[in-house]
């Protein structure tokens, strides 16, 4: 017996040893050849170019119940997070009714007439033990001695009622709730025509905006209308205000209209008849700036005076053209006068100009034409010298006077553009009134009263738009005496520089050069006296002149 339990046991040893031998060899073999591959590719959780993400499709309940997993906060570092609770939200949205159904089933639910069929009134006092039959909002009970009431009706929403009108005070919460909810709710409409632009309307309760929209046709003519939201959920559409349209007249159609057919005679030429076009000769046009400065000191310690000055240019002008008689003319008249006051000082002059500007023309060939000028020049009112005391009159109306006539050749490279040379010229200054007035200031002899030079003149006009809004307009004048001085030129050069601001207003610049070797000035020295000549005659040479005014002005052009 003994010995058949030794074999028993020695069988089952030698068995358990072959078993883990055995098994230890597979277990062995087994792990070589799992790493002898990518655990992680064959996991799939490594994707290579043969393997790809898969698309993720979820129906809308299984998204649902997905974000209500994720939603647990055993899931978050922080259940208070905003994407949690956004996450919250969009749960909430999507597993209930729209506002809109939840907003009419609100409206419509009968708070105030719950019919409370079983009242119990617990902890009341001992002469009140039930009511019953009774709406919510008639409930008379003392509010010292009621504690709750309970119903046994079975569609009774709440627990207990502990309050007293608790049904109504529930049906205005939820009204002020929804009224905020309809007043924050907003909604983005858009608008579009003809075309790819989009126009957008922020439409809500409480509009506060007009918007402007261009309504085109296929034809891109559009007319504007403004786009509003007076009240929720209604869009006003208004037409541009002084927008007209002008409708086709009624048409009528005549059934029994008859139209009688000639065929023309195609043996004969037809008779042709001219048209006679009334050409335009004249044109006429004007131009006005005026020129406004004004300055005022009231205790003012840096020192200073008021002033005010004022500026008028006014021009007119006449251009003439006649193509069948190849004739042209081109005239001009301008006056230009402004007035100083400076502080206790009476007003004074400090521009003034009054001058006519012709040329008639012929064509001779090409650009350039057998011409004849006429210029001439004065002044409107008296003109001081307020550098002596008392101030000495030195011009008025006609003294000095100048008129420069000559025959020439006008040559014309551009429009805008006129070269004028005149070798046969005469200039005549003359100042009649000689007692008050020294006329030697103007190259006029003591005992004479005008200066007449023949000799040649040379006249460049020229407007340059350098932008659409600058204009620049340059007059020269040259002309030299053939039998005294000829080489001394005299010159009159005149700039005027504008740019437009809008259409009334323009900044001005203008500038006035005058060289005349016959008016001579007196000379002074450093102290601001007078140079004596040997024989006690004051000193006196021809200098330039120089006049600029520049301001804002008011421009008016018709």
């Amino acid at each position: 017996m003994s010995i058949r339990i030794l074999k028993s046991c020695l069988t089952i040893i030698f068995t358990t040893i072959y078993i883990s031998v055995f098994s230890q060899v597979n277990i062995k073999d087994t792990i070589k050849i799992k790493t002898a591959s990518d655990t992680l590719n064959k996991g799939s959780i490594v994707f290579t170019d043969n393997r790809k993400q898969p698309q993720i499709v979820l129906t809308k309940d299984q998204s649902l119940r997905y974000l209500q997993q994720r939603f647990h906060p055993q899931l978050w570092t922080d259940a208070a997070n905003p994407l949690r609770q956004a996450f919250g939200r969009l749960i909430y949205e999507s597993a209930h009714p729209p506002f809109d159904s939840l907003k009419n089933f609100l409206l419509k639910y009968p708070y105030d007439s719950l019919n409370l069929k079983l009242l119990k009134v617990i902890n009341l006092s001992d002469s009140v033990r039930s009511v019953s039959n009774l709406n919510d909002t008639t409930i008379m009970v003392p509010n010292d001695s009621l504690d709750k009431l309970e119903s046994t009706y079975s569609r009774y929403p709440f627990k207990n009622q502990n309050q007293i009108f608790q049904g109504d005070s529930i049906k205005s919460a939820v009204t002020s709730l929804l009224k905020y909810l309809d007043d924050r709710d907003s909604t983005i409409v858009s608008f579009t025509g003809v075309g790819n632009t989009f126009t957008h309307i922020m439409m809500n309760s409480k509009p506060d905006k007009v918007i402007r929209y261009w309504l085109k046709n296929e034809f891109s003519d559009s007319v504007t209308i403004w786009i509003a939201n007076p009240s929720r959920n209604t869009i006003a559409l208004y037409l541009e205000q002084g927008v007209n349209f002008r409708r086709p007249v009624q048409q009528h159609n005549y059934s029994k209209a008859k139209i009688d057919l000639q065929l023309p005679d195609n043996s004969k030429l037809l008779s042709l008849q001219n048209i006679f076009i009334r050409p335009q000769y004249w044109k006429f046009r004007k131009e006005t700036s005026f020129i406004l400065s004004q300055a005022a000191l009231s205790n003012w310690v840096q020192g200073g005076e008021n002033s005010i000055s004022t500026s008028l240019d006014a021009t007119c002008y006449a251009d003439y053209n006649n193509v069948a008689l190849k004739l042209s003319s081109n005239n001009f008249i301008r006056l230009n006068l402004g007035f100083l006051k400076t502080g206790g000082i009476p007003l004074r002059k400090n521009v003034d100009l009054l001058e006519t500007n012709s040329k008639f023309n012929h064509k001779a060939f090409g650009k350039v034409d057998f011409s004849a000028i006429m210029l001439f020049k004065t002044q409107v009112a008296p003109g001081y010298d307020y550098s002596s005391e008392p101030s000495v009159l030195v011009s008025k109306f006609m003294n000095p006077a100048v008129l420069t006539i000559g025959f020439g050749l006008d040559y014309k490279p551009y429009k805008s553009t006129s070269l004028n040379f005149s070798p046969v010229s005469f200039k005549a200054t003359w100042v009649t009134d000689t007692a008050h007035i020294d006329q030697t200031k103007y190259g006029i002899a003591k005992n004479r009263k005008s200066l007449i030079e023949p000799g040649a003149s040379f006249m460049i006009t020229n407007e340059l738009k350098p932008l659409k809004t600058v204009s620049i307009i340059n007059r020269l004048q040259l002309f030299t005496n053939y039998i005294h001085n000829p080489q001394n030129v005299d010159v009159d050069w005149e700039m005027i520089t504008s740019a437009s601001l809008n259409w009334f207003t323009e900044v001005r610049l203008d500038t006035h050069l005058i060289f005349d070797d016959d008016t001579k000035t007196s000379e002074l020295d450093k102290n601001k006296n007078p140079i004596l000549l040997p024989d006690g005659k004051v000193k006196k040479t021809a200098r330039a002149q120089f006049k600029e005014v520049f301001g804002i002005s008011f421009v008016f052009r018709f």
